[in-house]
């Protein structure tokens, strides 16, 4: 067994002189010393020696095997060091190479309005307020004035998930779950994704974006309101931009009003863009209801407040001069480009 053992260690030292690939070394080290190798082998018939001979067989065994594991793992690193010399020897970089140009990416157009809003709104004080987009059916509905038998449900075409959970219809709910949670003075706005069971077409989709606004404080008219949203359209398209206010109804403001401004094209004179009436509507809004104020447990005696709620797909329409709705989410690297 010496014998064998002596042999197989002039073997493998002989096989490592001829091994020049990481490949060849690995079967050298299967083949002598793997589960099933021949040093193996040999160790596997120490049970039949005397128990005088076991210690001296097993201390040469081991010495072995040790003296091989060293002498394979340094040919190992004289090979990978061969190959890191070669490759970096076949691999030239021409440094007068010009360098790629590189696709940066741009914010989306509806991004960059909503970006435009936010900072508009921040520089009149208001903070940003955001919250779930499917919400029970009471802060969508029932906490904004809107019963369970109120005719308004039935033009919502709501898409409902259960029987009390719905795709916000509006970002509205964000009124009752500030005022619930936030003594006044309140001053918010409230942008995100708002879902209605429309048909897709030019001026419809069943997924667009709204930001909310809300001013809760004692003393709060009209005026604030109408004074508020002027600055925010001259902000948005220039001094010179006009606005006029109708009278509407909304279930959960009290008056309400909704609020056009000056055609962008046309100045107002009439135009395609704005069907030749020389306005184009922007939001709706009004005074809080004094039911809403109640139901978030604010004392309408004593406080008053506003908002309003802008489609963010119909500002970038004119900032932007687009007349598809659909463009916004086709995600069409030539319409995308432009922005």
């Amino acid at each position: 067994m010496k014998e064998q053992l002596q042999a197989i260690k002039l073997s493998v030292e002989s096989a490592l002189k001829d091994a020049d690939t990481l490949e060849a070394l690995e079967e050298i080290r299967i083949k002598y010393m793997g589960k099933k190798g021949e040093l193996t082998a040999v160790l596997k018939g120490m049970g039949k020696l005397t128990p005088e001979e076991r210690p001296v067989i097993g201390a040469l065994a081991n010495e072995i095997r040790q003296n091989l594991e060293t002498e394979i793992e340094s040919k190992k690193k004289t090979i990978e060091s061969r190959l890191e010399e070669e490759k970096l020897k076949s691999e030239v970089i021409d440094i007068t190479m010009p360098g790629k140009k590189t696709n940066v990416g741009k914010l989306h157009p509806m991004t960059q309005v909503m970006n435009t809003l936010k900072e508009i709104f921040m520089g009149m004080g208001f903070s940003i307020a955001e919250g779930p987009e499917v919400e029970y059916d009471y802060y969508n509905f029932e906490a904004l004035n809107i019963p369970k038998n109120h005719p308004a449900r039935d033009t919502q075409d709501t898409f409902y998930i259960e029987d009390n959970i719905v795709l916000r219809t509006q970002t509205s709910p964000m009124q009752v779950r500030v005022m619930e949670k936030t003594k006044p003075p309140i001053r918010i706005i409230a942008p995100g994704r708002v879902y209605r069971s429309d048909t897709q077409d030019a001026t419809h989709s069943p997924v667009f974006h709204q930001i909310e606004g809300l001013v809760v404080d004692k003393n709060i008219t009209m005026a604030d309101l109408k004074g508020t949203l002027e600055r925010f359209v001259k902000e948005l398209y220039g001094e010179d931009t006009r606005v006029r206010f109708r009278p509407h109804h909304f279930p959960f403001t009290e008056p309400s009003a909704e609020m056009d401004y000056s055609c962008f094209n046309c100045g107002g004179k009439g135009c395609s863009v704005c069907k030749g009436e020389g306005w184009i509507e922007i939001l709706g809004c009004g005074m809080v209801h004094p039911k809403v104020l109640e139901n978030c447990g604010i004392d309408p005696e004593e406080y008053t407040g506003f908002a309003f709620g802008i489609g963010l797909e119909r500002i970038a329409m004119g900032k932007f001069n687009i007349n598809d709705l659909r463009l916004f989410f086709e995600n069409d690297m030539r319409f995308l480009e432009q922005f």
